[in-house]
């Protein structure tokens, strides 16, 4: 399997909005494979298909204390949702910046398997934000897009100092 890049924010297409997966073939299969091989190398708990640059709707999920494998969620949706949790997130998109971000505390998501069966995740607490992280992620939005407009102001101008940074190192 493959270590994929990951698109790092600002770039314009962590905006774009995944299209459904209308066949799970082999392809699909080498994708979500190479997902979890990406968010491994990563060290992260989740990656979406949007954030190395395929426009489908595929996520995955690293396992947690309650799965036994990774989750691999294709064509994901919030069927119910309930109560309310806040911690500080992280991105493999955004990594030089965490933040509290308000989420549902449960959830159940309705999604397609690698096996093309229809499956429903009850999550809870972390598994939770988890997956509604990555579900944003298909939709176009980071979770910095769910800030206060203060912490947005704040964080534009911590990542512009950042690129900055990072832009003068690349002439030394």
């Amino acid at each position: 399997m493959s270590v994929l890049k990951i698109l790092n924010y600002p770039d314009k297409r962590l905006q774009l909005v995944a299209k459904p997966v209308l066949v799970i073939d082999e392809k699909i299969k080498k994708i979500a494979k190479n997902m979890i091989d990406t968010m491994n190398y990563g060290e992260g708990i989740g990656l979406a298909a949007t954030q190395i640059d395929i426009q489908l709707q595929i996520i995955v999920i690293h396992k947690m204390e309650t799965q036994k494998n990774n989750l691999i969620l294709i064509n994901p949706k919030i069927i119910e949702k309930n109560g309310f949790i806040s911690i500080k997130e992280g991105c493999l998109s955004i990594p030089e910046y965490r933040d509290f971000v308000p989420r549902f505390k449960y959830i159940k998501v309705l999604a397609t398997n690698l096996n093309g069966e229809n499956v429903q995740i009850k999550a809870e607490s972390m598994l939770s934000i988890c997956i509604q992280h990555e579900i944003d992620h298909l939709q176009g939005k980071l979770f910095i897009d769910h800030l206060s407009l203060f912490k947005q102001e704040r964080f534009q101008k911590k990542i512009k100092k950042i690129l900055k940074i990072k832009n003068q190192k690349k002439f030394y």
